[in-house]
């Protein structure tokens, strides 16, 4: 059982999607919220699988409880889509850098709600490969220099590779294809990366790459 926590500070939007996820099988809403400590208390209380995060909230926001949540050691299995009204919304990449596997605007249509908490609940990042180059690629644009990041270091030369490959927005089937591998060992490698790296999901392994200089922004897999 998938369970959920609706962090929006408009009751009409969080009943309707509440309506929508309780309805589907193996998805339960255990809480909502209408700010951001909310979120974050009901967070440390449930555990739940995702949090739906509105970014804009009175008091605290989504974009600041995302971040303590992406910080608290005790939370590492809670996943957060970032709702927001506009597609490019400026506070997204900060988002997802904070710790947030992805985001959904408002209107999404239901089908693709659902299927965005099943993906997200599974442990992969929501964002497309478009989606995903234009936005670490502002992040990483705004960066002076690369961060040196210690733990690359513990990757094998195939871990590399495969990171820059998520980067890039490649599904694990892609990067099966590219490297010649099955679509279950590219898995394994994603896995290894992220346990050596200590990130939560794709979304924190594409945000590694740009911060260490592995890849850099206008590079594309070819």
């Amino acid at each position: 059982m998938i369970s959920i926590i609706l962090a929006d500070d408009q009751g009409l939007v969080r009943a309707g999607f509440r309506a929508l996820l309780d309805a589907q099988p193996g998805m339960t809403v255990v809480a909502e919220a209408a700010d951001g400590a909310e979120a974050l208390s009901l967070a440390r209380e449930h555990r739940p699988d995702v949090v739906l995060m509105d970014i804009r909230m009175p008091g605290m926001d989504g974009l600041t409880a995302t971040r303590r949540i992406g910080a608290d050691d005790s939370l590492r299995g809670v996943r957060i889509i970032m709702l927001t009204t506009f597609e490019l919304d400026e506070y997204v990449f900060e988002a997802v850098r904070g710790g947030a596997s992805g985001f959904l605007v408002k209107d999404t249509e239901p089908a693709e709600l659902i299927q965005a908490v099943r993906v997200v609940a599974a442990g992969d990042a929501l964002l497309s490969p478009g989606v995903t180059r234009r936005l670490i690629e502002e992040f990483a644009s705004r960066a002076k220099e690369p961060l040196v990041t210690e733990e690359l270091a513990l990757l094998t030369e195939r871990e590399r590779e495969v990171l820059a490959l998520v980067a890039a927005g490649m599904t694990n089937d892609e990067i099966g294809r590219r490297l010649h591998m099955s679509p279950a060992t590219a898995k394994t490698h994603v896995s290894r990366t992220m346990m050596k790296l200590h990130a939560r999901d794709r979304a924190q392994l594409v945000v590694i790459a740009y911060e260490s200089g592995l890849v850099r922004p206008g590079w594309a897999a070819g």
